[in-house]
C-alpha cells in the first residue's frame, strides 16, 4: 500500500460497510484515513492493495501489537469478487503474523472469508450485534462512577489491555481520541471507548465482569435520550454484555464472528475494536 491508495481504500470500505447516519461526512472522512495512514505507517508489511486491470480491486491492512496479530481491513470491489482476490490480499497480510504468538479478526458473513480464516487455523466464535434506544430508567447509578479521562488514561488503559488481550491498545488510542472518540474509565479496573457521537461502543475491556458491566452501562448511557446505539461482537464468552445490553432494552441479532488463534490473554471481558482488534 502507498500513501496515495489511502482515499481509494477509504472510499471502498465506506461504499462496503456504510457509516452511521449521524456521523458528519467530513468527521467520517479524516477518521477513515486517520486509520488507514496510521495503520500503514506502523504496520507497513501487513499493508496491501490489489489492481486488476489498472484498477483499485481491494486492501488488507493488518498490525501485530506486543506480539498478537491482528487483521484490521480486508476489502475487494463486488466487480472484482470471485477472483480469489480477497484469499491473495489475506495471505499477503498474514505474512506479517511470522513470529506473532496470537491472532484476532472480526469477520463478516461471507463464506470465502470464513473460509479462509477457518483454513489458517482460526477458531470460529459466533456472535450477535445488539442496537437499539436504551431504556434511561434503567440505568444504574454506579454508571455514575465512570469518568471520561482522554489522553490522561492511556497508560492506565493500556495496561488493562494487556491484561485481557494479551497486548495493550496504547499505541492505537491516540488515533481514536484525535477523531471524535471518548475514553471512559472506571479506576484501574475497567475502560471503553464511545465513538460517532458516542451511539457506537467501540472497544472494552474489563479485569472483572462487574467493572465492565459498569463501563458499559456508562457508554450506553452517554448515547443520550432517544439515540440508536450499537454494541458488536457479543460471543458466548461475554454473557455479562449480553445480560447488559438486554437489560438496556436493545434487540440482538446475527453478526459476523469472531476468529482466533494461538496465545492471547482471556479475551474476556472483552469487546475489540473492529479497526484496532
Amino acid at each position: 500500500m502507498r500513501l496515495e491508495d489511502a482515499e481509494a481504500a477509504d472510499d471502498l470500505s465506506h461504499a462496503l460497510w456504510g457509516g452511521a447516519p449521524v456521523d458528519p461526512e467530513r468527521a467520517r472522512r479524516a477518521r477513515g484515513l486517520a486509520r488507514i495512514h496510521h495503520l500503514a505507517a506502523t504496520d507497513p508489511g501487513g499493508a496491501w492493495v490489489a489492481e486488476a486491470g489498472g484498477d483499485f480491486a481491494g486492501a488488507a491492512l493488518a498490525i501485530v501489537r506486543e506480539g498478537v496479530w491482528g487483521l484490521s481491513l480486508l476489502i475487494v470491489d463486488p466487480r472484482h469478487q470471485g477472483r480469489g482476490i480477497g484469499r491473495r490480499l489475506f495471505d499477503a497480510s498474514l505474512g506479517l503474523a511470522a513470529g506473532a504468538r496470537g491472532g484476532i479478526i472480526l469477520s463478516s458473513e461471507h463464506p470465502a472469508a470464513m473460509h479462509s480464516y477457518a483454513r489458517a487455523g482460526f477458531a470460529l466464535h459466533p456472535s450477535v450485534t445488539a442496537t437499539g434506544v436504551v431504556a434511561a430508567q434503567r440505568i444504574p447509578d454506579d454508571a455514575g462512577r465512570v469518568v471520561e479521562v482522554g489522553e490522561d488514561g492511556i497508560a492506565v488503559a493500556d495496561a488493562i489491555g494487556r491484561d485481557v488481550r494479551g497486548a495493550g491498545h496504547g499505541r492505537d488510542l491516540p488515533v481514536l481520541l484525535a477523531h471524535g472518540a471518548r475514553l471512559l474509565l472506571l479506576d484501574d479496573r475497567a475502560f471503553v471507548v464511545t465513538a460517532v457521537a458516542d451511539t457506537k461502543v467501540y472497544l472494552l475491556a474489563a479485569r472483572d465482569e462487574a467493572a465492565a458491566r459498569t463501563v458499559l452501562w456508562a457508554a450506553l448511557a452517554s448515547a443520550g435520550s432517544g439515540a440508536t446505539v450499537e454494541v458488536d461482537v457479543l460471543t458466548a464468552a461475554q454473557q455479562w454484555a449480553i445480560e447488559t445490553c438486554l437489560a438496556a432494552g436493545l434487540a440482538l441479532s446475527p453478526a459476523g464472528p469472531l476468529f482466533v488463534r494461538g496465545a492471547l490473554g482471556p479475551m474476556a471481558p472483552y469487546l475489540p475494536s473492529g479497526a484496532y482488534l
